[in-house]
């Protein structure tokens, strides 16, 4: 038998508005990560003691928050947005481009060089594996002269996660949104230099030398900031 969980009363909380609390707690107790299906409706249903149509209402809501995906006909899946906004700093209403993809690569010469340093000290091996073959990813694309952007992305996410540092894993997908940008805003793409140093970045991780790491990941954004401001001046 299911055992059934009751729904803490909370005030000015509607009865939908408590089944989202308690999805969300039940997803926070079970440990649920990116890419994991949650139980259907049924058994939600009666494990919260609520209706089906309450259960999908919660649901929908969790989804326009991200922090689930509903794939028809496949069920519900925890979202590898993590409850982020697709755009939580507003930077589809900032008007000048230039200086938004300038600041955003000083930002991320702030905060991704110790990004590296904590992804070689804290990283897991099997995270580092994903980090390298992410890596892997990008080179096969580079050399096709493919549109290498998402890997590109997907890259920098996962040496957030390979630090072990929930507020970095969730922040750097919103930085990131700075390396589309930038691939918009330049003339050409830097193939050689974006291999050599997402391969100096994967492999000072993986050797687990944090120095070495942050070095790397510095020197990378500087040459593409560097690339960036000679490309607009031209």
């Amino acid at each position: 038998m299911v055992k059934r969980r009751t729904i803490p009363q909370m005030e000015n909380k509607t009865r939908g508005d408590r089944v989202v609390d308690e999805l969300l707690h039940l997803i926070r107790e079970r440990g649920y990560g990116a890419g994991e299906k949650l139980p259907n409706e049924y058994e939600l249903s009666a494990q919260l003691g609520v209706s089906r149509n309450t259960i999908r209402e919660a649901v929908r809501a969790l989804a326009s928050r991200n922090i689930v995906d509903i794939r028809q006909g496949a069920g519900t899946f925890i979202s590898p947005k993590k409850g982020v906004a697709d755009d939580p700093l507003g930077f589809s209403l900032m008007e000048d481009r230039r200086k938004l993809v300038e600041d955003l690569l000083q930002i991320r010469c702030i905060i991704e060089p110790q990004i590296a340093g904590l992804a070689a000290q804290n990283g897991m091996p099997e995270d580092i594996a994903i980090l390298g073959g992410l890596c892997e990813e990008v080179e096969v694309l580079i050399r096709k002269r493919g549109d290498f952007m998402q890997k590109d992305r997907d890259f920098h996410t996962q040496l957030a996660s390979c630090s072990r540092n929930m507020v970095m894993s969730n922040l750097i997908p919103v930085i990131c949104e700075g390396i589309t940008l930038f691939a918009s805003m330049v003339a050409e793409q830097e193939y050689e230099q974006t291999v050599k140093s997402h391969r100096e970045i994967y492999e000072a991780v993986r050797d687990r030398r944090a120095a070495d790491a942050q070095q790397a990941m510095l020197f990378h954004l500087l040459y593409n900031r560097n690339r960036f401001i000679a490309d607009q001046e031209r």
